[in-house]
């Protein structure tokens, strides 16, 4: 244990700073540094983090309850390789009209897309009735398995 006044010498005759490290314990806990590095490596170190990081993106398809199956089927193909690229993916099915009375054909629906892309997703959101629109949300669950080459 080493007085202030000591400290503050040591660290005046290395030209370095005295930093608190530790305020709150007994006794408080001090550190002869160049502060400004420190500052400057924490922040450095701070910003690979957040390039590390993952961005999970939200992509969206939308369909409508007289969409036809061709046309699901070309959204469908979409929607696979998003996932596949670890995207989540809003399927969104939007009533017009009078269309708004038969919620239970866009479940259906929402059900028919659940089960076609449940090879590598999971349904992260049932579908629910927000407004004039059906929503359900898939986030990559399952990835596939990758086929081995036969070995002879």
């Amino acid at each position: 244990m080493v007085s202030i006044e000591e400290a503050n010498r040591i660290a005046h005759e290395a030209e370095l700073d005295l930093v608190e490290v530790a305020p709150n314990s007994d006794p408080p806990v001090c550190r002869v540094m160049d502060f400004g590095k420190f500052i400057y490596e924490r922040t450095k170190k701070e910003r690979e983090a957040r390039k590390a990081q993952t961005k999970i993106e939200v992509k969206e398809i939308r369909l409508r309850p007289k969409t036809n199956e061709h046309h699901r089927s070309l959204k469908l193909r979409d929607a696979r390789r998003w996932l596949e690229e670890g995207m989540k993916v809003k399927v969104r099915i939007r009533f017009r009209g009078r269309e708004i009375t038969y919620p239970e054909i866009a479940l259906e629906d929402l059900k028919a897309v659940a089960e076609e892309l449940a090879d590598l997703a999971v349904v992260e959101q049932a579908p629910a009735l927000e407004g004039r629109t059906m929503l359900m949300v898939l986030a990559p669950g399952k990835q596939p398995k990758k086929k081995e080459p036969l070995k002879s």
